[in-house]
């Protein structure tokens, strides 16, 4: 079987890790020049994302990129404890979250789809896909032309992948937040602990970072987007103004020395054709969720993927069962996505109730509440033959393997 993914991040990687795992040859076309790189600020994985590495085999490398968190403390603007939990997993659990910069986890699922044979092909932008009685076939920006007997859009909350497959598929809608992350020196933060303080005007979030630094995030509730390309100062300006209630917060933002790039949080309604038999939509192409669990969605929907596909005796009929397989479960999180988002968006009233509540809330059901997210299990991928890498053959006939991009890789 050979297939096209679109999109290079984490739903378009780890689909390529999956599906070379089942014996697929895969090819990633990823818009960007840049394959990859410190794009973003840090995100998070929980539980059962890290399932889903153990299974594709790149759990210890994604481990070593980041940091553990084993704990997860919910503060009111006051200072006031509201709740103390284990993070992103049920107590017990030793998957400990694990919380790092987004570009390096690209980066970690990149080189694990490329070691295993994937080609990553960078510069190459989407424009139209065209089944066909063998598949699909796919047309880019730069004339070029690919076959393949699937596509699979990965391409993100703007896809491209889903205005070709559903014309009348719903937009991004700003979801009335926006963040603004950046790293910090010299506020004493604990070890391990992932803390969520609900401010007057929004979420702010801050954890130790490998290095010791602090990663942070503020997640401004504002009802129309705010200009993303104001400079460094004015953001910090304008955030310790919104945050000047709250003392940690309020501390963290004096002491910033790195500024990550400001990026609206969005909304999509649902997508009422996610696949046609040749081509699949996966990860935020599919259903931007949020809340946490953005990536270690992605990372179910190509694990699930690929099972299906060496499970099925068709592509169409492995596209079904994926969605069939998917639905209930994504569209269960989408729906606790938009009560994490009216949390932080609470207005005056709302926040009281919040903090009085809170904390008896989560002690006597947090753990009944989140098992049906933590304990989920995707599976195992079918025990194959590990794949050969790519190979190309050069002029004196040698095979050699070929690098993202497609050119042999230099004889040593």
């Amino acid at each position: 079987m050979r297939v096209i993914v679109i999109g290079g991040g984490v739903a378009g990687a780890a689909s390529a890790i999956a599906l070379r795992r089942i014996g697929a040859e895969v090819t990633v076309y990823e818009a960007y020049a840049e394959p990859a790189g410190q794009v973003g600020s840090f995100i998070s994985l929980a539980s059962n994302g890290l399932r889903v590495l153990r299974s594709l085999g790149v759990l210890e490398q994604v481990r070593r990129a980041g940091t553990d968190v084993p704990r997860q403390r919910m503060w009111s603007g006051s200072g006031k404890l509201l709740g103390d939990v284990p993070r992103g997993r049920l107590d017990g659990d030793e998957l400990h979250s694990v919380t790092l910069m987004r570009g390096a986890l690209v980066e970690a699922l990149r080189a694990e789809a490329v070691a295993l044979g994937a080609e990553v092909v960078t510069g190459e932008r989407l424009v139209d896909a065209v089944t066909t009685e063998e598949g699909v076939r796919a047309v880019f920006a730069s004339g070029r032309e690919a076959g393949a007997s699937l596509l699979v859009g990965a391409d993100g909350i703007r896809s491209a992948t889903r205005s070709l497959l559903a014309p009348d598929a719903p937009v991004p809608a700003y979801a009335g937040l926006y963040s603004v992350s950046g790293t910090a020196d010299g506020v004493d933060t604990e070890p391990g602990v992932f803390n969520m303080t609900f401010a007057r005007n929004g979420a702010f979030l801050h954890l130790a970072a490998p290095d010791g630094r602090i990663w942070w995030s503020a997640q401004v509730a504002s009802p129309a987007p705010p200009d993303l390309a104001l400079p460094g100062e004015e953001w910090l300006r304008r955030l310790a103004g919104l945050y000047g209630h709250e003392r940690v917060p309020s501390e963290i933002l004096a002491a910033t020395t790195e500024l990550h790039r400001p990026t609206l949080m969005h909304t999509l309604g649902a997508v009422p054709v996610r696949h046609d038999g040749r081509i699949v939509l996966t990860g935020d192409a599919a259903h931007p969720v949020g809340a946490g669990q953005g990536a270690s969605m992605a990372l179910e929907d190509a694990l699930v993927l690929a099972r299906s596909l060496a499970a099925e005796p068709s592509v169409a009929a492995a596209l079904d069962a994926y969605d069939t397989a998917r639905s209930a479960r994504v569209a269960k999180m989408v729906r606790a996505a938009r009560g994490n988002r009216d949390a932080k968006t609470a207005g005056p009233v709302a926040r009281r109730i919040r903090d009085l509540v809170m904390p008896a809330g989560i002690r006597l059901f947090h753990e009944r509440a989140t098992a049906w997210l933590y304990t989920h299990d995707c599976g195992e991928l079918p025990a194959v033959p590990p794949p050969a890498a790519r190979t190309a053959r050069d002029g004196d006939g040698l095979r050699q393997p070929v690098r993202p991009g497609g050119r042999p890789a230099a004889r040593g």
